[in-house]
């Protein structure tokens, strides 16, 4: 077991630039490339905000902390790099990565429980303890038994004391690393720098009570501020934010990759005002009874 990002299986093994995860990707689709075209389905954005819908459904009652939530995210999302969807049940894969991230966040769930959760929360039609065991092989399988996560959050607690955030900046930062699991930035980048990101947003754009709501003037300004990073070392802004700026003039931190962080979860908020929890329902349902993976 790992006890630093540096010397673990993440970041040797599970750390991709995104050419090479669009070359993964590619592989799987062209190998399946009929039922690819058979069926259709939404931006992977759109499905993943689904899959978090439904996962959440099933955490609540059963008092799921978010962390093993969020280690739940990484494996579907890790699982998927390897499998092309059409050939599973989203909703088996889902009550099963759940189930081994509780186990492996030692918050472990009893198998029957989380079946009765699967089936309450979803109509899921299965009903065999067996099937949920043997998928947990299959995940553990494809994922080389390389199941440690290191998230975000910690680095986020280290950092914020350091910026003394105000509670509604330290909410909001936290409530962007959670979002951020529905991106393929936990694939792309590590966790200090989506941290970072998730709290150079908080203090750049401005919080409301929904969350991040990101317009024009907004994201320009945080585009803006990075560039100013990047091209001049922080110097003149004489802004709120002067302190992180000029932090990260003189860190090693990786600008190019907070701006890459900072465009993705941007991206995300903006294609989150099109989702439809109906759309992407229909779309897999058709997929799964078609090829008779409901029972």
């Amino acid at each position: 077991m790992a006890s630093s990002y540096w010397d673990s299986t993440q970041r040797k093994f599970w750390t991709f630039s995104k050419q090479q995860l669009a070359l993964e990707r590619k592989k799987i689709e062209e190998s399946e490339r009929n039922l690819v075209n058979l069926y259709p389905l939404p931006d992977r954005r759109l499905l993943s905000i689904y899959f978090y819908h439904q996962l959440a459904k099933m955490a609540r009652p059963l008092g799921i902390r978010q962390q093993a939530l969020a280690t739940a995210q990484v494996y579907i999302r890790r699982f998927y790099t390897k499998v092309e969807i059409r050939r599973t049940n989203p909703t088996l894969v889902l009550a099963t990565a759940l189930y081994l991230a509780c186990k492996m966040e030692e918050c472990p769930q009893h198998i029957r429980m989380v079946l009765a959760e699967a089936r309450h929360c979803w109509d899921a039609s299965f009903n065999d303890i067996s099937k949920i065991g043997e998928c947990e092989f299959t995940l553990i399988s494809e994922m080389n038994s390389q199941l440690i996560i290191h998230h975000p959050y910690r680095s986020l607690a280290e950092l914020q004391t350091h910026f003394t955030l105000i509670p509604e900046e330290n909410t909001l930062a936290w409530a962007i690393i959670n979002d951020h699991y529905l991106t393929d930035l936990p694939l792309l980048h590590a966790p200090h720098e989506i941290a970072i990101t998730a709290m150079f947003l908080a203090v750049v754009l401005k919080p409301t009570q929904s969350g991040l709501q990101p317009n024009a003037a907004g994201v320009a300004n945080a585009l803006q501020t990075l560039g100013n990073v990047r091209n001049t070392g922080g110097q003149g802004q004489q802004t709120r934010n002067q302190k992180l700026v000029d932090w990260l003039a003189e860190s090693n931190v990786d600008i190019e990759a907070i701006v890459e962080c900072t465009q993705e979860l941007i991206s995300l908020y903006e294609i989150w005002e099109t989702y439809s929890d109906k759309a992407c329902k229909e779309q897999i349902a058709k997929f799964v009874k078609a090829r008779g993976l409901d029972k």
